[in-house]
């Protein structure tokens, strides 16, 4: 790709970040082209559908959540580990509002863009789940499916204004309960 394609389509994924993180990922297209300073026909120049946008804006942050479980793993007690990976994985998902209805039928979806990237990052917290049950750290009677519906459902409470201010303290009740008894 040539250096100056490389730049726009860098500009148009930073300012369709902004506007999914502001206005959720129905956002029109037409509304992130006019932020980024472009027509409609050089975004889609780029990214022809709305999932190829959101594939390409979401890919690097599922790669870098996958990248950090495989460091954790190597790096954290299993327990610390896991609620780590679980923390930043709901904290990156809260950010860009509505993206959890977006992987939640992405994961089922084998057709979808997205579904590739949602089952390496599912499977990256499987792996620090099962290494800490295997450490007695954590529940035996969850799988990595559970935990991936766990992220979706800690990130849709965060997305819910009344609900909200109670976010941290319910990731905390949860991450309890994931943990088992005296660790």
């Amino acid at each position: 790709m040539r250096a100056d394609a490389r730049k726009n389509r860098d500009h148009l994924l930073a300012v369709a970040g902004s506007a999914i993180t502001e206005q959720g990922v129905e956002v029109s297209l037409r509304d992130i082209a006019r932020r980024a300073d472009v027509g409609l026909a050089t975004l889609l120049r780029h990214f022809p559908t709305r999932e190829a946008l959101l594939d390409a804006l979401l890919r690097t942050s599922f790669e870098e959540l996958t990248a950090k479980a495989g460091g954790l793993e190597t790096s954290s007690s299993p327990e610390d580990a896991l609620v780590s990976w679980l923390h930043d994985c709901v904290a990156w998902t809260t950010e860009y509002r509505g993206v959890t209805e977006l992987m939640a039928a992405a994961i089922d979806d084998p057709e979808s863009a997205l579904h590739a990237a949602c089952v390496t990052l599912r499977a990256a917290g499987a792996r620090l789940l099962t290494r800490a049950q295997a450490a007695g750290k954590a529940r035996d009677d969850i799988d990595g499916a559970d935990l991936f519906a766990l992220v979706a459902a800690l990130a849709w409470l965060g997305d819910q204004p009344s609900l909200a201010p109670r976010a941290d303290h319910l990731f905390d009740v949860v991450a309890g309960a994931i943990l088992t008894t005296g660790s």
